[in-house]
């Protein structure tokens, strides 16, 4: 994905369609002391591309690149694998990535009584919310990773990158002191988590990727907050969108908390251009739930709520992009 400018004037491309002039508006009106215009706007098939003129009183000097939203966000590590895409081999239907959390040296949370680790609940959760989806034959799906193995959280969100997804949904089991926390919650992108608890749950997963004080992430460089900004509007509404849908469609298999749906500055939902959420399925740490999550029957249930969110949230889609009435 390209979304950059260049010091005398430039282009700006936007991979999926935001609303061109809310797009452009937000870009100049963010940028302080711009004082250029944009000379065309033009639509490219799926792209939004905005040109824009250098302010008249910008001395002159030789063009450069001096941002990338592709900076902080690397494509997947060399040596990781692309997963295969499962499903209808029509490119045009909708591809669901689904993340189990954690893996390999990173067992997650650990019930105290019995020894399950979140990481071996997560990968049967996945495993059965692929075969759920695969049954309908209306989309596609890939598993960031189908066996006990590591990957850093740039490395999940950037497989749902480079395979170009049209949803990412990294799945959990939470854990808490109290043992008799219980229930489902889905969380969406914030920068200020929504409670205390969102902000614990985003302090704990977003130190998976340091071990022995080594950042195995290896981020670098800077962004400016204006192009990240550009990049999540649409893709964290349409998160926030699915996060309500999630709740309603899977409440009849999967029981939730009270305020199920959460907002946390979390590392895995971070890809600008892919609409996520995180899904912690219920907590490890409660007998009932540890049982749940454990069972084929629970993996199934949560296979169904899934399953029936995803459906109803392509339909609409589909329906706005043909003019129907879509909620």
């Amino acid at each position: 994905m390209k979304f950059g400018w260049t010091a005398m004037g430039g282009t700006l491309h936007k991979r999926r369609m935001l609303p061109t002039v809310a797009l452009a508006s937000a870009f100049f009106a963010a940028t302080p002391g711009h004082a250029g215009g944009i000379s065309a706007v033009i639509l490219d098939g799926d792209q939004v591309i905005v040109r824009f003129d250098a302010p008249a009183n910008m001395a002159p000097r030789p063009a450069r690149r001096v941002h990338s939203i592709t900076v902080p966000i690397p494509p997947v590590a060399r040596g990781v694998t692309l997963p295969p895409v499962e499903g209808p081999r029509d490119a045009s239907r909708p591809l669901v990535v689904i993340d189990a959390g954690h893996g390999g040296h990173d067992p997650g949370a650990i019930n105290r009584e019995n020894g399950e680790r979140e990481k071996d609940v997560t990968l049967a959760i996945a495993q059965a919310i692929r075969d759920q989806l695969l049954k309908s034959g209306r989309v596609r799906v890939a598993l960031t990773r189908d066996d006990d193995r590591f990957l850093v959280l740039q490395e999940r969100y950037g497989i749902a990158r480079k395979l170009n997804a049209d949803l990412f949904i990294s799945i959990h089991a939470d854990s808490a002191d109290n043992d008799m926390a219980r229930g489902a919650t889905v969380y969406t992108l914030s920068e200020t988590a929504s409670d205390r608890e969102a902000a614990r749950l985003a302090a704990r997963e977003n130190k998976v990727d340091v071990l022995n004080g080594v950042n195995l992430g290896g981020q670098s460089g800077d962004v400016s907050s204006i192009l990240i900004d550009l990049t999540q509007r649409e893709s964290m509404n349409i998160s926030v969108n699915f996060a309500r849908l999630l709740q309603r469609e899977a409440a009849p298999y999967v029981p939730f908390r009270g305020a199920a749906h959460r907002f946390a500055s979390l590392m895995v939902l971070k890809a600008p251009d892919t609409p996520s959420v995180l899904f912690e399925t219920g907590y490890i740490s409660n007998t009932a739930d540890a049982a749940f999550l454990a069972s084929k029957e629970g993996q199934a249930n949560i296979a169904k709520g899934v399953a029936r969110a995803v459906e109803v949230h392509f339909a609409r889609k589909l329906a706005m992009r043909g003019g129907g009435a879509g909620g």
